[in-house]
């Protein structure tokens, strides 16, 4: 069935007609014929109750082709017809204009229709880029850039530094819990599911939901916005690679800040690329920059370590999962014993699990060692070893951030200079130890050698074993290897 379809938003002079802009359609028309009008309506949006009756018919599969007087009848957005094409081109339905040669059933009408897709994906892609922009604009102001307000505050109107009207943070009757978790987390041997649980415990409803666990706390407590930002959180982000939009004199100890952009949840710093912004915020930070500093240091001694880690912490890390509820094993490591700890993130995070892993992380390392060199002894001989080593990028991500300590340290007070050297004596211990790693690596004519398990190291380990393994159950002290092959 041919459908047309007409609109007019206004009866105004020189406008056509409904009933005009139908006729013209019919003389084109083949077979039979349904109309769809809608008086009365603009073409700025698709809702419209006979422009939504036609596309139900069409993914009833009624309509195969449709007919309008001209584009902007049926569409005044670029970008909302490119989606409703999409639509059409699924159920095969032909769309023409029949005043402006459009007509997607010719070789022309399809070449218009992708000079129409390209202008809507160059309409998406600059809207976006003004929306990020002005995100990143407002952030430099220090107003809020959008979004629900953190726990403990309130949007209201106030000024930004420029003296404009704008959205910032308002300390509000929950802010009391934010200190006291604060506090509480410093207290030795509280972790953060066991406060978690004593927050939910007390009835205290968790941001945007009602029980609190580890994950919400952990973002809590990473959130700059809470602290009296001075000159000690402005060399703490330095040393991490944030990108910072103002000056240290502008961490006066009094304001809270903001951050934007993703963190790399993998790796000690953030993300090296830059997309991490920060900048000193309109409103009041509620937290003294010694408590959230110390809370900054206990997160980091006990993390969560991810996979692109696990060439450092563990050469098993994700494939080892929980045999009772199935989620992934998490290895936290406690800096002040140097022992790595496994614990299911099914109980951790979300509590729907009590498996206790009793295995130790070393013990286990080995047993998975013992089984893999057995499969790999009844392997051809052939070369085990990766062409590309990721080290190498990890070594020039290193010297960079050295490279950029190095200068941070010149401008620093005596205590930032304390910090920022111990930054710069870890790094490049590393550093030397990743050069090491590599000379050993290859033979000296620049030949990769044959692979050993009892001889090779993590990057290599890892690396046979997700080639050779699926997964990695552990139920207390029994293990489970699922082999891929």
């Amino acid at each position: 069935m041919t459908a047309i379809y007409a609109r007019q938003s206004l009866d105004v002079k020189d406008s056509l007609s409904i009933e005009n802009q139908i006729e013209l359609c019919r003389r084109t028309a083949e077979g039979e014929v349904k109309v769809y009008q809608d008086k009365g309506f603009s073409g700025k949006n698709t809702n419209r109750p006979a422009f939504l009756q036609l596309m139900e018919a069409v993914q009833r599969g009624e309509i195969h082709r449709i007919l309008v007087y001209r584009l902007d009848r049926f569409s005044r957005s670029i970008a909302d017809f490119s989606q409703i094409w999409t639509v059409l081109e699924q159920y095969n339905v032909q769309f023409q204009s029949v005043t402006e040669n459009f007509d997607t059933a010719s070789p022309m009408g399809r070449a218009m229709l992708n000079i129409v897709m390209t202008f809507a994906q160059l309409e998406r892609e600059t809207t976006a880029e003004r929306v990020r922009d002005n995100y990143r604009h407002r952030v430099q102001l220090g107003a809020w850039p959008g979004g629900p307000a953190p726990y403990g505050f309130d949007i209201e109107k106030g000024k930004d530094w420029q003296g404009r009207s704008t959205s910032v943070l308002a300390e509000n009757e929950k802010s009391s819990v934010v200190i006291e978790a604060f506090q509480s987390y410093l207290k030795p041997g509280v972790s953060l599911r066991g406060l978690a649980k004593e927050l939910t415990g007390r009835g205290l409803p968790a941001p945007r939901k009602e029980a609190w666990d580890s994950v919400t706390l952990s973002r809590m407590f990473r959130n700059p916005c809470y602290v009296k930002a001075d000159e000690e959180v402005y060399w703490h982000y330095i040393s991490q690679g944030v990108t910072i939009q103002q000056p240290k004199e502008a961490f006066d100890g009094i304001h809270g800040c903001i951050l934007i952009g993703k963190r790399d949840r993998g790796k000690e710093k953030r993300n090296p690329s830059g997309l991490q912004q920060l900048a000193v915020g309109n409103h009041k930070g509620i937290l003294p920059s010694s408590l959230w500093l110390q809370v900054q240091d206990k997160l980091s001694g006990n993390r969560q370590l991810d996979r692109s880690q696990a060439g450092k912490y563990s050469w098993l890390t994700g494939l080892m999962k929980c045999g009772t509820c199935g989620y992934a094993l998490r290895i936290n490591l406690d800096k002040r014993s140097g022992k790595h700890y496994l614990l299911c993130s099914g109980r951790s995070n979300y509590g729907v699990c009590d498996a206790s892993i009793s295995l130790d992380l070393r013990e286990l390392e080995s047993e998975v060692e013992a089984a893999l060199q057995k499969v790999l002894d009844q392997c051809p001989e052939e070369d085990l070893y990766p062409a590309e080593d990721s080290r190498t990028e990890e070594l020039e991500e290193i010297e960079t951030k050295i490279s950029r300590l190095v200068a941070a340290l010149a401008e620093s007070s005596e205590i930032a200079a304390g910090y920022i050297s111990s930054e710069i004596e870890r790094l490049h211990k590393k550093k030397l130890e990743l050069e090491e790693s590599l000379r050993k690596k290859r033979a000296p004519g620049g030949q990769v050698k044959r692979i050993d398990l009892r001889t090779a190291d993590f990057e290599d380990k890892k690396l046979v074993a997700r080639e050779f393994i699926q997964r990695i159950d552990i139920v207390g002290e029994e293990v489970n290897i699922e082999w891929k092959i």
